[in-house]
């Protein structure tokens, strides 16, 4: 897996310049282009009684769009990366997947830029749809966010978000796959950290050999994914913990001081429980940090 070429969709939200800076820095993994994506929404040029088709609505919209893309480009070439854009009418999701194919993209980035004290949830139902269909590892991205830890409000900036990424392993395949997603920052990550969290359900109830037993699958599963990744160009460590899945996990996140979170896209996250809260996408809800999903 490689990421040579990335979507970066944009609504030209504040920090959304800020946030593809910091994508940039995939250059030093091999990223060759990205694709500024913008999708004017159908109900902004829709058809009106007596109106018809908005054209003069849609032109508008888009030499603005064209305005804003040639200053970002000029950012890019900057960094020695090529770039094109594309502006799309119609729905957000289907248009960026559609582009995504198009343009061979093997990374989407989306999501807003910016998040209030008062945003609990930092991606929406639009965002956690884009995660459940898309082929290609999807990244949130999360520039400056203001979030609650132990009572005290805090900024956080994630201007640096491939240096010390944590991967939330659960075993799965798309976890797997979420390895080679790690292997394709090589160049940019400083270390990583590989987490699995033991969840309570599955000790409850059990003796001390039994738990025992299931932390020493665990770790040496966790050292079989460091074996993995030797050879890398950056340190990896291991992290085993035990609780609730989720609060452990953005709990590890910030003890570990983790810049992203990296995890696969299980399938009973995703369509058995992907409306009750699945890990994968309360993760992506609840992280102050940038999050990428790998299918």
């Amino acid at each position: 897996m490689q990421f040579n070429t990335v979507l970066f969709h944009t609504r030209f939200r504040e920090m959304a310049f800020n946030s593809l800076e910091a994508v940039a820095a995939l250059k030093a993994s091999g990223l060759k282009k990205v694709v500024l994506t913008y999708v004017i929404d159908r109900e902004e040029v829709a058809f009106v009684p007596y109106g018809g088709y908005l054209k003069k609505e849609e032109a508008r919209i888009r030499e603005t769009a064209e305005t804003r893309f040639e200053e970002w480009r000029k950012m890019l070439a900057t960094h020695g990366i090529e770039s094109t854009f594309r502006i799309e009418v119609g729905d957000d999701n289907a248009s960026i997947l559609d582009v995504a194919e198009a343009e061979k993209a093997d990374l989407i980035v989306a999501g807003r830029k910016d998040r209030g004290l008062f945003e609990k949830i930092y991606v929406g139902r639009h965002i956690l749809d884009l995660l459940r269909r898309s082929s290609v590892p999807v990244l949130m991205g999360k520039y400056r966010v203001n979030y609650d830890s132990d009572g005290t409000e805090l900024v956080k900036i994630n201007d640096a978000i491939f240096t010390r990424p944590m991967l939330a392993t659960d075993w799965s395949n798309p976890s797997q796959n979420a390895i080679e997603a790690l292997k394709a920052l090589a160049g940019v990550a400083e270390a990583c950290v590989i987490c699995h969290v033991i969840d309570e359900k599955l000790t409850k109830g059990i003796d001390e050999p039994a738990f025992e037993a299931i932390r020493q699958e665990s770790q040496s599963r966790l050292d079989t994914v460091q074996q993995r990744l030797t050879g890398a160009p950056f340190s990896v460590s291991t992290c085993l913990a035990v609780g609730q899945t989720v609060p452990e996990i953005l709990r590890t996140s910030r003890e570990q001081e983790a810049s992203m979170i990296v995890m696969g896209r299980t399938g009973k996250d995703w369509f058995e429980e992907y409306w009750l809260g699945g890990v994968t996408h309360r993760v992506a809800e609840l992280s102050e940090l940038p999050v990428m999903v790998v299918p």
